[in-house]
């Protein structure tokens, strides 16, 4: 004897249940299209009617009203949302108003001249993944790049006019970027 409760696995009501919508801008029927960023709904008359919307509608729930922190664009109240992507502090008056709160930018450290040129400074910087590096502010003139936050500190052992600092298990430690170079010094 089966352990199995068929009814609990019936194909009628298991079965993808097509709701039947209309195009608001043609009067088509709404299909489920595929792309490479994953399923939407389209109009069945693409081309000639380019209406879509997402597959999943993500609702902006509101958490809690800021009543004491007002919005710098129209003056309303900020309120604390929680969205596609997260939480976040945005106006109360969305959609007239489009103001968010973004984390205030990590304070500018001040970074030493470039090594290689000495006419530019080197900047922070950041490539497609997120991973940071600092590389020359005359870039393409200079394509001076490092992995590692430069100090303005010149190594002991070559002279170079920068060391890197590195978080590595033992500690913090200052390194020279030169690769004939291989100085190393902890720092406490």
């Amino acid at each position: 004897m089966s352990k199995i409760d068929h009814a609990l696995f019936s194909a009628h009501e298991h079965a993808l249940e097509k709701e039947y919508e209309i195009c608001p801008l043609c009067g088509s029927e709404l299909v489920i299209r595929h792309s490479k960023t994953g399923p939407f709904i389209g109009c069945a008359s693409y081309p000639s009617c380019e209406f879509s919307k997402p597959l999943v509608e993500h609702e902006v729930e509101s958490l809690k009203v800021l009543a004491d922190t007002a919005c710098p664009e129209c003056s309303r109240p900020l309120e604390v949302k929680n969205g596609r992507y997260g939480m976040f502090i945005g106006c109360t008056g969305f959609p007239e108003c489009h103001y968010i709160v973004h984390e205030e930018a990590e304070a500018q450290l001040a970074l030493p001249t470039c090594p290689k040129c000495q006419k530019a400074h080197l900047v922070k910087r950041s490539n497609k993944s997120g991973k940071s590096f600092y590389s020359c502010d005359a870039y393409p003139t200079c394509k001076y790049i490092v992995n590692f936050l430069p100090v303005d500190e010149s190594c002991p052992s070559c002279g170079w006019a920068i060391m890197l600092e590195k978080n590595m298990a033992s500690g913090k430690v200052h390194l020279c970027p030169q690769k004939a170079c291989s100085f190393k010094q902890k720092i406490s």
